[in-house]
């Protein structure tokens, strides 16, 4: 009898426990409901609605065919190649200046606050904006930089319409205005370090470039795999620089991927093939990105 009864208590409390953890499940999922609702409407539903607008033309539906042709399209390999380079320019000098600045404006300098902000300023100006401004600048015939250049007794230059300096020219643009955000998170990565660390090793006789080598790289780590990721991210969908400053000029030395997806969709009206060349970068990027998140996760295990 008293082991029925202990029975009969066990599956009670069972009975118990199964209905809370059904309950506190039924309020997760009510609390996540906006963001899978969100999520499947502007990301899952737009993914599948553009695989299935790749396999279709202007008249008929084509199946792989748009694949086919965008892998034997020398032009898409061009502006593919183009692209990398722009985004291995940006992503290198981004982190290697922003870490520099970060490390600079860390230091008890007067007025580091009014620095730091100025280096924002850019990043909250529209790349539009960034993009006639510097195009005027850049101007070979009224631009103030090929004036300072000859005031200095200097050559001018056409910075945007030669084939070997305009991809220089609107990379520096880009990292001018971006290296302000990629500093704040540096910033923050900094002060996230223990001070300790460094004392010890000070301590243990090491200077300061032993400190930054095994100290604050290997520590900021995850900050720079955050800002590498989002660099890489950015600078494959580059778009708004091409359009705004060289409109992919001068002979598609800056003509960007997407900038080149966006001349057949509405230049050539090929929305097919264009689906299809959008869908191909999204699974570049998210090859990329798995790959950077893997290698990175390996280099931040410390």
């Amino acid at each position: 009898m008293g082991l029925i009864v202990a029975q009969d208590s066990t599956n009670a409390r069972r009975t118990v426990r199964v209905g809370l953890a059904s309950r506190q499940a039924m309020i997760a999922y009510i609390f996540l409901a906006p963001a899978l609702i969100y999520f499947t409407v502007f990301f899952f539903y737009p993914i599948v609605l553009e695989f299935w607008a790749s396999m279709q033309s202007t008249t008929a539906f084509v199946g792989l065919g748009n694949y086919v042709q965008a892998f034997q399209d020398a032009r898409v390999w061009e502006t593919f190649k183009v692209t990398l380079l722009f985004a291995a320019g940006v992503t290198l000098l981004n982190v290697i200046i922003g870490l520099a600045l970060a490390l600079l404006l860390d230091l008890p300098l007067r007025g580091r606050v009014v620095f730091r902000a100025i280096f924002m300023v850019p990043y909250m100006t529209s790349m539009i904006i960034v993009g006639l401004m510097w195009r005027n600048i850049l101007d070979p015939q009224i631009g103030i930089l090929n004036r300072l250049l000859i005031t200095f007794g200097l050559p001018a230059q056409d910075w945007l319409t030669n084939y070997q300096l305009a991809l220089p020219a609107v990379i520096g643009i880009t990292i001018w205005q971006g290296v302000g955000y990629t500093m704040v998170l540096f910033l923050a990565g900094l002060q996230g370090i223990p001070r300790e660390y460094y004392e010890a090793a000070h301590v243990d006789g090491a200077g300061g470039l032993a400190r930054f080598r095994f100290v604050t790289l290997p520590l900021l780590a995850p900050t720079t795999l955050f800002v590498v990721i989002i660099g890489v991210i950015n600078s494959l969908q580059a778009f708004a620089q091409a359009f705004v400053i060289t409109q992919g000029g001068p002979a598609d030395a800056t003509r960007f991927y997407v900038f080149h997806v966006y001349n057949v969709a509405f230049n050539e009206n090929n929305l097919g093939y264009a689906s299809a060349l959008s869908f191909l970068m999204f699974l570049v990027i998210l090859v990329l990105t798995l790959i950077q998140m893997r290698v990175g996760n390996k280099a931040t295990e410390y």
